[in-house]
């Protein structure tokens, strides 16, 4: 089994909409994919209970409350797990996840306020054991981007500089709202647009350990 915590301390960046895709595109792959939300907003929760009717339907465990307890009810046979942090959580929140994880995604947004808030939460994140001697990968995500701005270029600039690799630039696009609240993603749909943004998507895709 493979967990993926999708996390940040800055809230809006698009976590939720990060960990949907990525529960979707393993359950489209036909794993026995499982969502925990630990965000109490719940807004992954919402979206996987949208998506039950699908053949590629997702569980989504709420982890907001119980998440010390929230392992003992994945199903036997679970292959693969992604964890919706909460938002302003910091390292010593995400423990229980951090023990567990495989890997660890952090969007970022191309702006300065938010770069700036997530520099400490980075700063945090590698005191945690399994960070900070590499065996736990952490993986930037440049979110939102409009690559022909020179905000977006110059936010991508300073991303590239931090300590972690850049896994993948995901361009901006209003289908990611209807989307999430249709319980959909990107790679339910095989139009010329949706094929065009789900090449964003192939390096954190290839990152992601097997």
């Amino acid at each position: 089994m493979k967990t993926v915590l999708v996390a940040s301390s800055k809230g809006g960046v698009g976590k939720t909409t990060i960990a949907t895709h990525l529960a979707a595109h393993a359950a489209l792959s036909g794993l026995n994919t499982v969502l925990i939300d630990a965000d109490p907003q719940g807004s992954s929760m919402r979206w996987a209970q949208r998506r039950a009717h699908m053949d590629s339907a997702v569980l989504a465990l709420d982890g907001s409350r119980r998440h010390r307890t929230v392992w003992n009810a994945l199903p036997s046979g679970s292959e693969h797990v992604v964890v919706d942090a909460g938002a302003g959580a910091m390292a010593a929140d995400l423990a229980v996840w951090l023990d567990h994880a495989d890997a660890v995604v952090v969007p970022v947004l191309p702006s300065t306020l938010d770069i700036d808030a997530t520099v400490p939460f980075l700063n945090n994140l590698i005191t945690h054991p399994r960070v900070a001697s590499g065996e736990l990968p952490v993986g930037l995500v440049g979110n939102r981007l409009r690559p022909w701005t020179n905000a977006s270029q110059q936010a991508m600039e300073a991303i590239a500089a931090w300590p972690y690799p850049t896994v993948a630039e995901l361009r901006d696009s209003q289908a990611y709202v209807l989307l999430v609240g249709l319980g959909r993603s990107l790679f339910d749909y095989q139009s010329r647009k949706a094929c065009d943004h789900q090449q964003d998507w192939q390096p954190l895709l290839d990152w992601l350990p097997g």
